[in-house]
């Protein structure tokens, strides 16, 4: 059970830090457009390569340190969250659905495209 947590949470401040190497690195261009692209692109991402490792026939350590640690830190349902509440208050009603919309179709679609690779 130790290495369990162990493995999972190595994974997690693996994909922490690469969330956060991205958002900054990303931080122009969400400057420059309303919605959250690097926030989409790492979710949309995470889902795809989530469905193509839970699928896949790698050991149970090996998912759960990629899939539960390192997809788990990178992706972030919170942010997503947050943003779209904060598109609503700030008057962009429409963007912050069509980014919801964006997430969960985009998420659902890149997750089955993730298990037939």
């Amino acid at each position: 059970m130790l290495i369990m947590i162990i493995t999972v949470s190595l994974g997690s401040a693996l994909g922490a830090l690469c969330r956060y190497t991205i958002m900054q690195v990303a931080k122009p261009i969400n400057q420059r457009y309303a919605l959250p692209w690097a926030t989409l692109s790492i979710n949309l991402l995470g889902a795809l390569l989530l469905g193509w490792l839970m699928t896949s026939s790698l050991p149970a350590w090996w998912q759960l340190f990629l899939g539960t640690g390192i997809m788990g830190g990178l992706t972030t349902f919170s942010t997503m969250i947050n943003e779209i509440v904060l598109l609503a208050q700030n008057g962009r009603l429409k963007l912050a659905s069509w980014y919801l919309g964006l997430s969960l179709l985009g998420g659902l679609t890149t997750v089955w495209l993730g298990t037939l690779l």
